[in-house]
């Protein structure tokens, strides 16, 4: 029998990848924006993701990029929602980004 010798950590850790994280553009006082955030609350607990809220009306920049067309939703860098979400659709984009 060979000894294969003491495994390195790295070896023996298990792989995981950071939580996903998820922003969401919104502006004080859009109801569709509260909605989303409550519909997308347990995905983001069952998904142990970081929501990052940015206010729009802050950002002259955005205000102009998204103006009335928010909520608009990231994964990551990549777009998941806009207006409404797709609930669905959401968890299989949280999914991949696990």
């Amino acid at each position: 029998m060979s000894d294969l010798g003491p495994k390195r950590a790295a070896d023996a850790a298990p792989q995981t990848r950071p939580s996903p994280e998820v922003t969401l553009y919104s502006k004080t006082g859009c109801h569709l924006c509260e909605e989303a955030k409550a519909a997308i609350a347990p995905l983001l607990r069952e998904f142990h993701a970081t929501l990052r809220e940015i206010d729009i009306e802050g950002d002259a920049t955005l205000l102009e990029r998204f103006g009335c067309d928010i909520p608009v939703i990231y994964i990551g860098r990549k777009k998941a929602a806009k207006h409404r979400v797709n609930l669905e659709q959401f968890r299989r984009q949280l999914q991949d980004a696990s």
